[in-house]
C-alpha cells in the first residue's frame, strides 16, 4: 500500500478536523513539561514546590478517570471533551497570566494544575470512545498511529518551542500558547458531523463503575494486559529520575538528557509509520511483543553506554511503545461494546498509571539503598520479565483480530 494509502483515515473530514485539532493540542501538551518546570523554579527556586506542582497535576488525573469513563458513555462524548478542553484552556490561561502579570504564587499554579489534570480524566476516555465514530472500520488503526504519531511529534517540537519562548520571553508566554491550543482543539471538536448519541438505561453511578468493571473482568485478555501495563509503567520511573541524574553526572549536562528524550519521542513518531502497515492477526500478542524493548534504555544507562547509545535504545523504545499502543487500542475498540467502551478505556488508564506515583516515591530511596545501577538493572528485568510473562499467556495469545461484536477466542 502506497503511503497516500496508509494516510487514507485523513481524507475523511471528520477523523481530519478531529486530527488537526488533537495535534495542535499536543504540541502544546509538549511544551508543558519545559515551560512548568522553568516556571516554578523561576517563582521558588525549589525542587519541592516543582515536585508538588508535577503531583497536583497527575493525582486528579488518576483519581478521576472511572469517573470520567463513566460521563463519557452517559453524555455525547463531543460535549465531554469540549468542556474538558475549555477547563483547560481556562486553567491554563490563568496560569500564564498570573505568570506574565508576576503575581503568580505556588498554591495558584498547585489549584490550576490540579484542575487541569482533573479535566484531562474526562478528556481521554471519552476520546477512546469517539475514534471509531470518526473514521471507516478498515482505517480506525490508521486513525490510531497517526494520533500516536502526533504525539511523537509534539514531544519533539514542543520543548524545542518552549525553551525558545521560555528564553526570550518567558514561562508564561509558553503556557499562553499550550493554553491556546486547547481552545483549538475544542472548536474543531464542535465542527464534527458525528451520529446520534445513544442514550444508556438510567441507574446509579456506581452501577455504571461496576457495569464497566464487570466488562473488563469479562475479558481475560484485558485485565491481565492493564495489570502488565501497570508494573512496567511503573518501572518508567526509575529511567526519568535516574536517567536525569547521570546524564548531569556523567553524560555531558541537560543536552544529553535532551537527546535521549527526543530520541524517544522520535522513535514514537518515525514508529508510527511501521504501524501504519501492522495488520497483525493476533494483536494483544503483537501488542506486548512490541513493548519489549521498553526496558532498553534502562539497561543501557546501567551498564555506562554512552549518550548516543542510550538516544537509540530510547529510539527502539519509543518506536514499539508507539507501534504497541496504537494495536492495543484498536483492538478495544473493535472487540469492545462501543456503550462500555470509555468506562473500559478509564479502567485501562486508571490501571495503567495507578502505580507511576509510586515508582517514583520509591526510586530515590532504592537507589540510595543498593545504588544507581543495580536500581536501573532490576526495573528493566522487571519490565522484560512482565512483557514476557504477559506474552506466554493464553488468553494474550488468543486474542484474534476481527471486527466487533465477535467473539474473542481463547478469553
Amino acid at each position: 500500500m502506497s503511503l497516500a494509502g496508509r494516510l487514507g483515515a485523513l481524507q475523511e473530514r471528520d477523523f481530519r478536523l478531529f486530527f488537526l485539532g488533537q495535534t495542535t493540542s499536543l504540541l502544546g501538551d509538549g511544551m508543558v513539561p519545559v515551560a512548568l518546570s522553568f516556571a516554578v523554579l523561576d517563582l521558588t527556586g525549589s525542587i519541592t514546590d516543582l515536585g508538588l506542582v508535577l503531583a497536583a497535576r497527575s493525582i486528579p488525573m488518576i483519581a478521576f478517570l472511572l469517573v470520567g469513563g463513566v460521563f463519557a458513555d452517559r453524555l455525547p462524548r463531543r460535549m465531554v471533551m469540549i468542556g474538558a478542553d475549555l477547563l483547560r484552556f481556562g486553567s491554563q490561561g490563568l496560569v500564564a497570566a498570573l505568570l506574565i502579570s508576576g503575581h503568580a504564587q505556588i498554591w495558584q499554579i498547585i489549584v490550576l494544575q490540579a484542575v487541569n489534570g482533573g479535566a484531562t480524566a474526562f478528556f481521554n476516555p471519552a476520546l477512546t470512545g469517539l475514534t471509531p465514530a470518526l473514521v471507516s472500520r478498515e482505517r480506525l488503526q490508521q486513525a490510531n498511529v497517526l494520533r500516536g504519531m502526533s504525539m511523537g511529534l509534539g514531544g519533539i517540537v514542543g520543548p524545542a518551542l518552549a525553551g525558545i519562548l521560555v528564553e526570550t520571553v518567558g514561562s508564561g508566554y509558553a503556557l499562553a500558547v499550550d493554553s491556546l491550543s486547547f481552545a483549538v482543539s475544542a472548536v474543531f471538536l464542535a465542527q464534527l458531523h458525528l451520529p446520534p448519541h445513544v442514550r444508556l438505561p438510567a441507574q446509579s453511578f456506581l452501577r455504571d463503575l461496576h457495569d464497566g468493571w464487570k466488562e473488563v473482568h469479562s475479558h481475560t485478555w484485558l485485565w491481565v494486559g492493564v495489570l502488565a501495563a501497570s508494573i512496567g509503567n511503573m518501572m518508567m520511573a526509575p529511567f526519568l529520575i535516574l536517567g536525569a541524574d547521570i546524564s548531569r553526572t556523567t553524560l555531558g549536562g541537560a543536552g544529553a538528557w535532551a537527546l535521549i528524550v527526543a530520541a524517544f519521542s522520535a522513535g514514537s513518531f518515525l514508529g508510527g509509520l511501521a504501524a501504519l502497515r501492522a495488520r497483525p492477526r493476533r494483536p494483544f500478542f503483537f501488542s506486548f511483543a512490541c513493548f519489549l524493548p521498553f526496558g532498553l534504555p534502562m539497561l543501557l544507562l546501567a551498564l555506562g553506554a554512552p549518550a548516543f547509545g542510550v538516544a537509540v535504545g530510547a529510539f527502539i523504545a519509543g518506536a514499539g511503545a508507539t507501534v504497541g499502543n496504537a494495536v492495543w487500542e484498536t483492538t478495544l475498540q473493535q472487540q469492545i461494546d462501543p456503550q462500555a467502551l470509555s468506562r473500559v478505556t478509564a479502567y485501562d488508564w486508571f490501571g495503567s498509571l495507578a502505580f507511576q506515583p509510586l515508582g517514583s516515591a520509591l526510586t530515590g530511596p532504592i537507589a540510595l539503598a543498593i545504588g544507581t545501577d543495580p536500581t536501573l538493572i532490576g526495573a528493566f528485568v522487571i519490565v522484560t520479565g512482565v512483557n514476557l510473562v504477559a506474552l506466554s499467556t493464553r488468553s494474550i495469545r488468543g486474542v484474534v483480530a476481527q471486527p466487533r461484536p465477535a467473539t474473542v477466542v481463547a478469553d
